[in-house]
């Protein structure tokens, strides 16, 4: 199958016969990016996103996103949810991509940057299965 995309879009759909094709195209980091800083500089938002407010905007959808949880005690409310925890999920990552902008870091990069010191800090050997913090492996 496909790799889990940030955005997923058909781009050609050409029909052979009885056989359909359908090529995807995903959208890049980048490319989100850009839409997100669009969207903001269309409404001329920019001038509120500095890194404080971004920051406490963040904390604030997390909250949201976690408050779908409060007393739930089973996968089933997931289910039940999962549009509701789809928008505030993606008001965490929006805000968080925001922050990226202002601070001037490029997510890929940090990304990167953290799966790497992660991999270091947990490597497989020692944390596969386990659940403790790197400092207890």
């Amino acid at each position: 199958g496909l790799p889990v995309p940030f955005s997923v879009e058909a781009s050609k759909v050409s029909f052979s016969g009885s056989k359909c094709v359908i090529i995807y195209t995903m959208k890049t980091v980048h490319e989100l990016q850009q839409e997100i800083n669009a969207f903001s500089d269309e409404r001329d938002w920019k001038q509120f996103h500095n890194p404080k407010d971004l920051a406490i905007s963040i904390s604030v959808e997390a909250a949201e996103l976690l408050e779908l949880f409060q007393w739930s005690g089973d996968d089933l409310f997931v289910r039940e949810k999962k549009e509701k925890i789809a928008e505030e999920l993606a008001d965490v990552l929006i805000y968080g991509a925001l922050m990226a902008e202002a601070a001037g870091l490029d997510i890929e990069e940090i990304i990167e940057a953290k799966l790497r010191k992660n991999s270091e800090k947990y490597p497989v050997a020692k944390a596969r299965g386990r659940k403790v913090k790197y400092t207890e492996l």
